[in-house]
């Protein structure tokens, strides 16, 4: 699923407007309608609901949602902001609709479920309470500026009241894209927020998080027109993309056709991470796995893992030097090594002539920090794996996670490699300056060797003669899909990295049967 800018976001509205024949005052209804269904569902009728809208469409939006609650039956409260008096023709149209409701009910000597008070000037805000639900459509995606003055104090407002906020689109405030030189303070907390269509890029990045609440994308059929305007280097990877990258494994394949995977890992101490990552790579299908280590560490590898060779390292505490790989299909190198200079010296030898697909992660990511000219040394389709800290050390620290994330692209298409940022969404950038957000996973993967779990698995991938590309994607899905099932057997609190190995059979058969049914 594409992930478009505002402008791309303005462009799509209009093409579905012409080539569907609609009006946009028409397209405005289906939002309002999809929102209003969603609230509907999930809160009682008899909700008391105050709904905050600006002078622009995503005022149009929520007065139209407060137009089919009333008539539904809900108690709605609508203060309209036309400080300037200026609405948008279809906010303006909304807004008539809704006073043409008022008006009937009156004449009618019905009881009027909806009120509406415009705002021209001085606001006097009302109480909002616990059992309140609050109905943010201040603002959109059209925002290009921070919000100041009175749209600020609304805002600081609604965020220090104990009612349950719902955001329409976007919370106001929140910037699309790039929130850099935006005043976070002046940004609507939502509860919940439910967007249009297309995923907004700024909703992936951790700080936002608090502004987001839960959010839900609402189909109104917006259309995609294609073509180069519409390209985009940020792409939310699909449920149903998945199954199909999947191989078939053939009939008569055996262990010598299934791959020969070597990894690089542990040291004295840090036996777990070697041990993590060896398992998740013979779960995941590879035909033979020699993970290189030191002496001390060979009866828990082989004691915990029969499945396994152990090579050991002439070194007895630690990866020492480097040697003959042309014998393997894929490598994987850095869970637990340590960065003790002989082991730096070690890594980079081993890794500038390799010939196969190579996955580097921990602390060979921390040795190429510590030596940045190093990068350049890196295999091309080089897939790296980074959390933040390590991340850091690759690109140095951040201002946010949008400036984050463009050093992170900009370095993997200067260098030809995959660079896969681990958390929430986990975000894959590409050689090609794309990237590719992950949905599955959860914070109970927030612990020590999820991360060792997930290079034994994209090793096991590439072994097994996936090409880079796939590797890192379906890997990075079937890790989060792991800890996704482990987490609804065990809990959040209660997932280790070890059960994301142990839930990877589980998920291997979802993606399977879903391949099944397509």
């Amino acid at each position: 699923m594409k992930i478009l800018s505002a402008a791309q976001l303005k462009k799509a509205d209009a093409y579905t407007i012409e080539h569907e024949s609609i009006k946009s005052i028409d397209l405005m209804e289906r939002a309002a309608q999809a929102v209003a269904e969603e609230i509907m569902a999930r809160w009682d009728i008899t909700t008391p609901i105050k709904i905050f809208a600006g002078p622009g469409n995503n005022g149009g939006d929520a007065l139209a949602i407060a137009r089919i609650l009333g008539l539904a039956g809900a108690n709605v409260y609508v203060y309209l902001f036309n400080t300037s008096d200026n609405l948008s023709p279809d906010c303006n149209t909304n807004k008539q609709r809704l006073v043409d409701i008022i008006e009937a009910n009156k004449k009618e000597k019905l009881e009027n479920k909806v009120e509406l008070l415009e705002i021209m000037s001085l606001f006097t805000p009302p109480k909002l309470e616990e059992g309140d639900l609050v109905i943010d459509g201040l603002f959109g995606t059209g925002l290009s500026r921070p919000l100041n003055g009175g749209f600020a104090s609304v805002v600081k407002y609604i965020n220090a009241s104990p009612a349950k906020v719902v955001s329409i689109d976007i919370p106001s405030g929140l910037m699309t894209e790039d929130n850099s030189y935006n005043v976070m303070s002046h940004i609507v907390k939502a509860d919940y927020t439910f967007t249009f269509q297309y995923p907004k890029l700024s909703f992936f990045f951790a700080e936002h998080e608090q502004y987001l609440g839960e959010w839900t994308i609402l189909d109104i059929g917006v259309k995609d027109p294609g073509g180069e305007e519409m390209e985009t280097p940020y792409i939310l990877t699909e449920q149903s993309e998945m199954p199909s990258l999947l191989k078939k494994r053939p009939r008569f394949a055996h262990k010598g056709t299934m791959g020969h995977a070597l990894l690089i890992a542990g040291k004295k101490g840090m036996a777990g991470a070697a041990l993590l990552g060896a398992k998740a790579c013979m779960r995941s299908g590879a035909g033979k796995l020699t993970v290189r280590t030191p002496e001390c560490n060979t009866m828990v590898l082989q004691t915990s893992i029969p499945e396994a060779i152990v090579d050991i390292d002439p070194d007895p505490i630690c990866f020492s030097q480097s040697f003959d790989a042309s014998e393997y299909d894929a490598m994987a190198i850095g869970p637990g090594i340590g960065t003790a200079s002989y082991t730096a010296q070690a890594f980079i030898e081993q890794v500038k002539y390799s010939k196969c697909g190579v996955v580097i992660d921990a602390d060979a990511l921390n040795i190429l920090g510590s030596h940045r000219g190093w990068i350049n040394q890196i295999p091309r389709r080089a897939i790296l794996t980074p959390h933040k800290k390590e991340l850091f050390g690759l690109i140095s620290t951040t201002r946010n996670s949008y400036e984050e994330l463009e050093r992170t692209r900009e370095l993997a298409a200067r260098q030809q490699i995959y660079i896969t940022i681990k958390g929430a969404f986990s975000a894959i950038a590409t050689p090609e300056g794309k990237v590719y957000f992950n949905p599955t996973g959860n914070p109970g993967m927030a612990t020590a060797g999820a991360g060792d779990v997930l290079t034994g698995i994209i090793l096991s991938l590439l072994a097994q003669g996936y090409t880079p590309d796939v590797a890192v994607k379906l890997g990075v899905y079937l890790h989060g899909l792991a800890g996704d099932l482990a987490a609804v057997d065990l809990s959040e609190e209660s997932v280790m990295a070890s059960d994301i190995v142990d839930y990877l059979p589980k998920a291997f058969k979802q993606l399977r049967s879903q391949e099944e049914t397509l």
